[in-house]
Formats: structure tokens, sequence, C-alpha cells
């Protein structure tokens, strides 16, 4: 991390915030903050320079919606020279706790937009130049979701949309080994109910309590740093995967009900 330039999305608050701490502490030598909110952004960057008082700090304010405005950030960094040695698709977004037919579908859309349809732009746009940097080691971390890989009821389009980008994450992990470019590892992160205000309201599933903030970056930093090409928290993910992989569909609903993985978003009062 030393030296690194560092760009992590949706870093004005939760996760993408500390990560932005943990970037500064370990002397990453820029960091590329985006998100919504100005105001909140320079908070992040004054803490990130109150750890490192020798980081640079960029920020960059668009809603990753807006696909052009994505863009022109994009363009900013590569006119400069300043392709990231690292890159956090750690923007997300729920847009409804409802059941899917009463969704207002431009909301399933954005939230679409967001979360899959950004990282993808955003890391199309850069990847060229992050391969072109060779040797130079490069990490990419896309921060999907447990509900990746399982159905979650009243969240159909935040579950559909981090599914998508967890399985193109793995697919572009493998398409940069094929190709030789091991200089850039992409890890695809998986976790559980994260307690930072946006899943608020939310019911823990089986006896596994929300992961802090603190812990769940923990997990998808070293997992980052090592290169690996998944890492999911808490453990009981990874008894969720197998189940859905192997159980017949209704003896798999009856173990999602039982453990509160269908109930869990019944309470949701979150941000939107």
């Amino acid at each position: 991390m030393r030296g690194a330039q560092v760009l992590i999305t949706g870093a004005n608050r939760g996760m993408g915030r500390l990560f932005a701490l943990q970037a500064a502490a370990e002397g990453a030598s820029r960091l590329v903050l985006w998100g919504r909110e100005a105001e909140s952004l320079e908070s992040v960057a004054a803490e990130a320079r109150s750890i490192e008082p020798a980081v640079e700090v960029e920020i960059g304010v668009a809603d990753l919606a807006d696909f052009l405005a994505v863009d022109d950030l994009v363009a900013d960094l590569l006119e400069a020279g300043r392709a990231p040695d690292v890159l956090i698709n750690n923007a997300g977004m729920v847009s409804s706790n409802t059941m899917a037919w009463q969704q207002d579908p431009d909301e399933a859309i954005r939230t679409l937009s967001v979360n899959t349809v950004a990282p993808i732009r955003i890391s199309g746009r850069l990847l060229p130049a992050m391969i072109a940097d060779a040797p130079r080691q490069k990490r990419i971390l896309n921060v999907a979701s447990a509900s990746a890989l399982t159905p979650v009821p009243r969240a159909a389009a935040y579950a559909g949309s981090k599914a998508a980008l967890a399985h193109w994450s793995d697919t572009l992990r493998t398409e940069l080994m094929l190709a030789g470019h091991t200089h850039i590892a992409v890890t695809t992160y998986n976790p559980g109910f994260v307690d930072t205000g946006m899943f608020a309201g939310t019911t823990s599933i089986g006896l596994t309590p929300h992961l802090s903030p603190e812990r769940a970056v923990e997990i998808g930093w070293k997992a980052m740093l090592a290169g690996r090409a998944e890492t999911v928290a808490p453990s009981l993910v990874h008894i969720a995967r197998g189940a859905r992989a192997f159980l017949p569909a209704p003896a798999f609903d009856a173990l999602a009900r039982s453990l509160g993985v269908y109930s869990s978003m019944d309470t949701f009062t979150g941000r939107l």
C-alpha cells in the first residue's frame, strides 16, 4: 500500500470512509474519494490527512447513476496520468424493501445502475491504463454482498444487482489471469449485513450479529492485499451458499426461513 494511488467509491461514509482511513494509515500516497456529498468527502479527507499529513487527497462529487458524470471523473484521472493502483468499488444502495412487483421499476433500475453498472463502467475505463502499468502490482476490490448468494425477499433489485456484480467480478479476475495480466488481482467481497445504517432495522440471520463496519473493512482489506479471489463474512454465508447449491429448493426454503434469511428485510428502516 505504501506509495499507492487509491480510488474509493462511496467514500463519504460507512465502509468507504474506513477504507480511506486504512489506506492513509498504511502509507498510500494519494487518495481519490468519490461520493455524492462534497461536505462529507471533505471531512473524510481531513481525517485521512490527520492520520498521514503527507497523503494527497482528491475529491470527486458525482451520483454514480449518472454515467456521464462518472465518465468525466474517470477521464480527469486518466488525462492526469493517475490511474489507480488500488480500485475499491464500494458504493452501493438499497432502493426499497417492498416485494419486487410493488417496487417502482425506475427504483430497481437505479439500484442496478449504482451497484452493478457503475463498477463495471469505472473498471472498464480504468483497466487499460492499469494493465499497461505492468509489472506494478494492482488491486481491485469489488464489494458485492452475501445477498448475491441467496434469495433475500424484499430486496430483489439489491440482491440481483450484487449477484451480477459478484459474477462479473470473478469473471473479470479469470479473464485477467488468462490474458497473463497477473499484476492485477481482483477480489470479490460478499459480506453479510454491515451495521453502517444502510441496513438499519434488518434482523440478524441465525445466531450471527451484523458485522461492525470496522470488522467488515478489516476482512475485505486483508483479502484484497493478499490478492484472494473471494472472501465472505460471516462464516454462516458459507453454509448458506453450500446449502443453496446442494439442497432442493423446498429444503433450502425451509432452512432459509428457519434461519431468518427470508424475513431479515421485513423491518428494514435503513437508508434508501
